[in-house]
């Protein structure tokens, strides 16, 4: 790192909403001193972004990897929730994260896990305790408890839920939120008793609802869940207390960008310059108190440089005074990151993902899967009955659903969903959230049961099966991430993306919104591997209702 040197420009101060020549001296990684001159510059300086909300094994890349793709975009800091790699491997997961994050020059913010595992009604591999997450929360590193997905828990006081919550606010640590489609009287005491923030809110009027009760709300736009267009609307009036996020990012769409192309899409929407850069900028360090550089005398170096206010195309990424990528291309360097996991499962056989059923047909309950949403519907469909069982549909596009246990022999889970489109073939992977068991879909069950065992021979990963042919990613990072080079990561997860889509998908991202099919705090019908689960019951419910 450079002990000292000058980088001049037209300075963008957020805070005082104005934009001035002038030049910024730095010395052995902080700023040293500011001055504004006459000179006529054709670049802007200004804070780094931050995304208020990420999963990075989302991305299927280690924290190390995640951050030499994301600088080149002009993210310096993340706010990140471990809980995926925790409910794989628990508090041994978050520590990994916390390390692999310490060998890169960027500003991980990771929290402590507040709901590991997310319900009752699933297998993860791992629990973090109340006691857990007071160690968790006492780390200096560790800076706010994550996502409190069990808002019921809220609601009713549930004293590990209450505690957890507790250990936060008693170390003046934020609590965020999880509560989508919570409203009114509701909201308001899930607001009161302590949660701070929300990014699953889906309507302008839902996020005001919370504004008024104090909340700070979060612009989601990720590979799966998407709510910008519903939300940016809100930055005119409400920036002081909102931020962007992506939540989830596959590895393709964090190589074409990140928050820079939530501030572009937001300005050309009309929002204020500086309306947008609080939001992508200020408000994450100063809710979080990421130790990030804000651009002031005294702050670490963490800054970028643009030509154009508007695209915001990124020319240059400093953190901590280092240049960390120049003109589209990372400067990072990073190790080959350790192995972690926790996988035990047995190859399955088509006699696994038998659905028993008398007579000529049976009405089944269906997912519908929601493109660019996380919630899904609950439609019933007529199936005829095969040989004495039930086989996906394709001229209904119906096809069969299945959730495997990988932590150890079980029963597999069957159900079926609607919206893959699948002509033949089959999908699988083990990133299915929360508790991340292996989830596959298909147009019959020989295909399934391929993409199924070369996840499992992968010990973790994401296959695709089209006729003879399969292909595979292999995460052997807790089943979540690669430990390889983010760009070749990125590529082969493209070839596997086309791969799907090529088996007729229409879906956005169809490994994406596999992964949110077993997530049971987002209603309505779900699939975990101990069965259908209807989330507005909180219940497991039938397949076959008649």
């Amino acid at each position: 790192m450079a002990q000292h040197f000058q980088i001049s420009g037209n300075i963008i101060d957020i805070p005082a909403q104005r934009i001035y020549p002038g030049t910024i001296q730095v010395t052995d990684g902080k700023i040293s001193h500011i001055s504004e001159d006459q000179g006529t510059y054709q670049q802007y300086i200004l804070p780094g972004f931050v995304d208020a909300h990420v999963h990075v094994e989302s991305a299927m890349l280690t924290p190390s990897e995640f951050a030499r793709l994301a600088v080149v975009h002009g993210t310096i800091a993340t706010v990140s929730d471990p809980h995926e790699i925790a409910n794989v491997c628990g508090v041994a997961g978050v520590k990994y994260m916390l390390d692999n994050g310490k060998t890169v020059p960027f500003k991980f913010c990771f929290g402590a896990p507040s709901c590991v595992p997310a319900t009752i009604f699933e297998t993860a591999g791992a629990t973090v305790t109340v006691n857990d997450v007071e160690a968790l929360l006492a780390l200096p590193e560790v800076l706010y408890l994550t996502e409190m997905m069990n808002f019921p828990g809220v609601l009713h006081n549930d004293p590990d839920v209450m505690a957890k919550i507790a250990a936060a606010q008693k170390l003046n640590k934020p609590v965020d939120g999880h509560a989508p489609g919570l409203r009114g009287d509701a909201a308001k005491q899930y607001i009161d008793a302590g949660i701070s923030t929300d990014h699953e809110c889906f309507t302008a009027e839902e996020a005001l609802d919370k504004l008024r009760y104090g909340m700070k709300i979060l612009i989601r736009e990720g590979s799966a869940a998407r709510n910008f267009e519903a939300l940016v609307g809100l930055l005119h009036e409400h920036s002081d207390n909102m931020m962007f996020c992506s939540d989830d990012k596959h590895p393709d769409n964090l190589v074409e960008g990140h928050i820079n192309v939530l501030v572009r899409r937001a300005l050309a929407h009309g929002v204020a310059l500086f309306k947008v850069l609080r939001a992508a900028c200020i408000n994450p360090v100063e809710h979080y108190k990421i130790p990030a550089g804000l651009l002031r005398v005294g702050d670490a170096a963490d800054f970028i440089v643009t030509n154009d206010i508007q695209q915001f195309n990124i020319q240059a990424t400093y953190v901590n005074g280092e240049l960390v990528a120049a003109n589209g291309k990372t400067l990072i360097t990073a190790p080959v990151a350790p192995v972690i996991n926790n996988f035990d499962c047995k190859p399955v056989s088509a006699d696994d993902l038998r659905i028993v059923a008398k007579g000529s047909a049976a009405t089944v309950k269906v997912i519908e899967a929601l493109d660019g949403q996380l919630i899904t519907n609950t439609l019933l469909e007529e199936l005829p009955v095969v040989d004495g069982a039930l086989y996906s549909n394709v001229e209904k596009d119906v096809l069969k659903l299945v959730v495997v246990n990988r932590y150890h022999p079980a029963p597999v889970a069957l159900a079926f969903i609607k919206r893959f489109g699948f002509k033949r073939g089959a999908i699988a992977s083990s990133v299915a959230h929360d508790s991340h068991n292996i989830i596959a879909v298909g147009v019959d069950d020989e295909s399934i049961v391929k993409a199924i065992n070369a996840v499992i021979a992968s010990q973790g990963g994401v296959s695709v099966v089209d006729n003879d042919t399969v292909n595979v990613l292999p995460l052997p990072v807790a089943g979540l991430m690669s430990n390889l080079d983010g760009y070749a990561v990125a590529e082969q997860y493209s070839r596997l993306d086309k791969a799907a889509k090529a088996l007729g998908s229409e879906l956005g991202a169809p490994f994406m919104t596999l992964s949110f099919m077993a997530l049971l705090v987002i209603p309505h019908l779900k699939l975990s591997d101990k069965g259908l689960f209807d989330g507005d019951g909180f219940a497991f419910t039938d397949v076959i209702t008649k």
